[in-house]
C-alpha cells in the first residue's frame, strides 16, 4: 500500500448519485485516501466491511459516503434509515458535522444525541424524524427503551471506533441495539476501528454478514511525519519546561497531555498564570463548555488544550502544531493515540514527551511498541523559566467543614471500595 496522504482514485470515478457528489465538490475532496479508495467499492455492491486504518486517515468520510449512497439508492421504509455509533461525544458531533457537509445536497435529514445535554431537544428531534442517527450508546438506549424511536427499518449500521468501545464498557449496549435491528444478512454494516483485535473481530463475525477485512498498513505504528522527542526532567522542572518550550515555539495549535484531572488543573493554572491562553478538557467540563472550547481551538482563538485522555482519541482537528506529553500515558497504544493529534491529513508535527520519574517506567513498553527509540533531547537552562504564580484553580472547591466538627451527611458511612464504573 502507498504511504501517501491521497491515492490517484477520484471520488467522481465511483457510480455516486450526483447531490452526494456536489457535497464532496463542496467540502473541498477530488481524490481519496488509501481507506477510502479500499472500502468504498465494497461498500457500494453491498458488502459488509471491517475497516483497520490510522487515526486520521478518512474513515469517517468512507462510511459516510457509503451509507448515503445506500439510503439514496433505495426505498424509504420509515426511519431512521441508518445508526452510526460512536464512543464519545465529542466524536459524534464531530460526524454530524462531517454528515451536514457531505449531505449538504441530498435530501437525508441527520440528527445526533448524546448525553450531558439536550435532552428535550434531541427527543424532539427523534420524534420529528431522522434518516441518519447519530450518537453514543449510552443516549440512543435511554430514547430507544422510551419508544421515541425504533430500530425496525435500520438498513445500515456503522460501529466506529469498536475498539474504544470496548475500552469504555460499551459492547452490550452495542450488542442490545444490534438485536434489535433487522439480521445481518439484511442491512449493511460497517465497522471501523484502529486496530481489528481478536475482540474487534469476534463482534464483527457475531453481527455482521460476511465482513470483508480491509487493514491498511503502515511501515510504522505512529504518523510518519510526526516528530517525536522526549526530556526527562526532574518533577519540579516539568513547569517551567513546558513554559520554556511553549515560548520558544509558536503554540497556534498545542494540545498538553497529562494523566489526571488534577494535574490538568495544576498546568492550566501556571499557563495561564503565564500569560498562555489556555483550557481544559478532560471528562468534568460540562458538555456544551466542551464543545465551544474544541471550536475554539478548531478556530485558532485558544492556543493550548490541557487535555485528559477524553480527548486523544476520535477527534479531528485540524492542524495541531505540537502534542505535548506533560505526563508519559501508562498505556503504549495511549502514546501513539495522543500523538496522533498532529501530523494529520499529510501534514507536519511535533510529539514532545517528558519522562519524569514518576511515569519514565513507560517509556521502554512505548518505545518497544512503536518500534524504535525516542530521541532524546537536553535540558539547556534557558529552556527553563521561572514560572509566574498559577492562577486560582478551576477545581470547585469542596464545601467547608461545619462548626463543631460536623460531617456533611453520609459521612459516618464505613467505607467502601468503589465499585468499578464505565465512563
Amino acid at each position: 500500500m502507498s504511504e501517501k496522504h491521497l491515492t490517484d482514485t477520484s471520488f467522481s470515478s465511483f457510480s455516486l448519485a450526483p447531490n452526494i457528489l456536489q457535497g464532496i465538490e463542496k467540502s473541498g475532496f477530488s481524490n481519496c485516501t488509501p481507506i477510502q479508495a479500499e472500502t468504498l467499492p465494497l461498500i457500494m455492491q453491498g458488502k459488509d466491511v471491517a475497516g483497520q486504518a490510522q487515526t486520521g486517515t478518512g474513515k469517517t468520510a468512507a462510511f459516510l459516503l457509503g451509507v448515503m449512497q445506500k439510503l439514496v439508492t433505495s426505498e424509504s421504509k420509515g426511519q431512521p434509515r441508518a445508526l452510526i455509533l460512536a464512543p464519545t461525544r465529542e466524536l459524534a458531533v464531530q460526524i454530524y458535522n462531517d454528515a451536514l457537509a457531505l449531505g449538504e445536497f441530498t435530501d437525508l435529514k441527520f440528527g445526533v444525541v448524546y448525553g450531558g445535554t439536550g435532552y428535550d431537544t434531541q427527543r424532539k428531534m427523534l420524534e420529528e424524524g431522522v434518516d441518519i442517527l447519530i450518537g453514543t450508546p449510552g443516549r440512543l438506549i435511554d430514547y430507544l427503551k422510551q419508544k421515541i424511536y425504533s430500530l425496525k427499518n435500520i438498513q445500515a449500521v456503522v460501529m466506529d471506533e469498536a475498539d474504544r468501545m470496548f475500552d469504555l464498557g460499551f459492547i452490550k449496549d452495542i450488542r442490545f441495539m444490534l438485536r434489535r435491528m433487522p439480521k445481518p444478512e439484511d442491512r449493511l454494516s460497517l465497522l471501523f476501528s484502529a486496530t481489528l483485535s481478536h475482540r474487534v473481530i469476534e463482534l464483527a463475525y457475531e453481527h455482521m454478514n460476511n465482513p470483508e477485512q480491509v487493514k491498511i498498513e503502515s511501515e510504522t505504528v505512529t504518523a510518519d511525519k510526526v516528530t517525536q522527542s522526549v526530556y526527562f526532567p526532574a518533577k519540579e522542572e516539568k513547569i517551567p519546561l513546558l513554559l520554556g518550550l511553549l515560548k520558544h515555539m509558536d503554540p497556534k495549535r498545542t494540545l498538553v497531555f497529562v494523566n489526571t484531572k488534577v494535574v490538568a488543573d495544576r498546568v492550566w493554572g501556571f499557563l495561564e498564570g503565564n500569560d498562555i491562553k489556555t483550557a481544559i478538557l478532560s471528562g468534568d467540563v460540562p458538555q456544551n463548555k466542551r464543545l465551544r472550547l474544541l471550536q475554539e481551538f478548531q478556530a485558532g482563538d485558544l492556543p493550548v488544550l490541557v487535555a485528559t485522555d477524553v480527548a486523544a482519541r476520535g477527534l479531528h482537528i485540524p492542524d495541531v502544531s505540537h502534542v505535548f506529553n506533560y505526563d508519559l500515558p501508562q498505556d503504549a497504544e495511549d502514546y501513539v493515540h495522543r500523538i496522533g493529534r498532529t501530523a494529520r491529513a499529510g501534514a507536519t508535527g511535533d510529539a514532545i514527551s517528558f519522562a519524569c520519574e514518576q511515569y519514565a517506567f513507560s517509556l521502554h513498553e512505548i518505545e518497544e511498541y512503536i518500534g524504535h527509540k525516542i530521541p532524546i533531547e537536553s535540558i539547556k537552562s534557558d529552556l527553563l523559566v521561572e514560572p509566574k504564580p498559577r492562577v486560582k484553580s478551576e477545581i470547585r472547591k469542596r464545601p467547608p467543614a461545619r462548626k463543631g466538627g460536623q460531617q456533611r451527611r453520609g459521612g459516618n458511612r464505613p467505607h467502601r471500595k468503589p465499585s468499578r464504573s464505565h465512563s
